[in-house]
């Protein structure tokens, strides 16, 4: 026991840490989810009367399929381009850096200040919008607009995904493309038969982090369309924030 004790030590850092930002808000919601109360006064016990409503709220399950519908696109999307550029990016083309740098400028930006400047893009009046006739008014289409709001979703964090790959890529033994290369294996061949198998665990890895961080987008939908065009856009943490904040119903 007292051989275990230095490890329980520099483990209660962070176990406090977790405990305190994660295990505590998730209680002190599913007790609120548990109660009426308007975000003023006292929470009053309701017990599973709130979940007892949810089957019948049609926003709320309206959220859960464009949650759904917006992972399933984001995954879609950024797997490739994440792969492909990383892949790119590891190797030695001439003009790699400058380009690359170029790719992950939007890493150095914020959620809302991504958001605002492609709304200012493609806002039917003035900007990109105007100049490329097909994305007038893609934001106020209810066809358009979820794929409008994956794309920038994808130009945010593309890059991230791409260093991933990078660094991977990069651990590859160049022993392997040396011996394909004599085996007379070309770059297509190389690719599917080196490169992917061995960059199966950061595909797994990366379409993890994708798919846990599309359930929770809100800045960039709440900025882009506040959820519309009516409800085309409104994912399950915008629904949560419009009846908990707008609607006062915090249970």
């Amino acid at each position: 026991m007292r051989s275990l004790r230095p490890g329980f030590l520099w483990a209660a850092p962070a176990t406090l840490f977790f405990v305190a930002f994660g295990i505590l808000p998730i209680a002190i919601v599913a007790y609120l989810s548990m109660t009426r109360w308007n975000g003023l006064g006292s929470p009053e016990w309701a017990g599973l009367e709130n979940w007892r409503a949810l089957p019948d709220d049609p926003d709320a399950l309206h959220g859960i399929k464009v949650t759904f519908q917006l992972t399933l696109l984001c995954w879609l999307i950024q797997t490739p381009l994440s792969l492909l550029l990383g892949v790119w990016s590891a190797g030695t083309q001439r003009g790699r850096a400058i380009l690359s740098t170029v790719f992950f400028l939007p890493l150095l930006l914020s959620t809302t200040a991504i958001a605002l400047i492609w709304l200012s893009l493609l806002d039917p009046n003035f900007g990109l919008a105007v100049d490329l006739g097909g994305l007038a008014g893609i934001l106020g289409s209810p066809d358009r607009a979820l794929y409008a709001v994956a794309f920038v979703i994808a130009w945010q964090f593309v890059p991230f995904h791409t260093l991933l790959y990078q660094a991977a890529t990069r651990q590859i033994p160049t022993s392997m493309y040396e011996d394909a290369e004599l085996a007379g294996a070309g770059t297509t061949r190389q690719f599917f038969a080196i490169t992917l198998p061995q960059l199966r665990n950061t595909i797994v890895a990366s379409s993890v982090l994708i798919i846990v961080s599309s359930l929770t987008y809100f800045e960039s939908i709440l900025l882009l369309t506040g959820g519309g065009p009516g409800t085309a856009t409104r994912v399950l943490p915008l629904h949560m924030y419009i009846k908990g904040f707008v609607g006062f119903d915090m249970g």
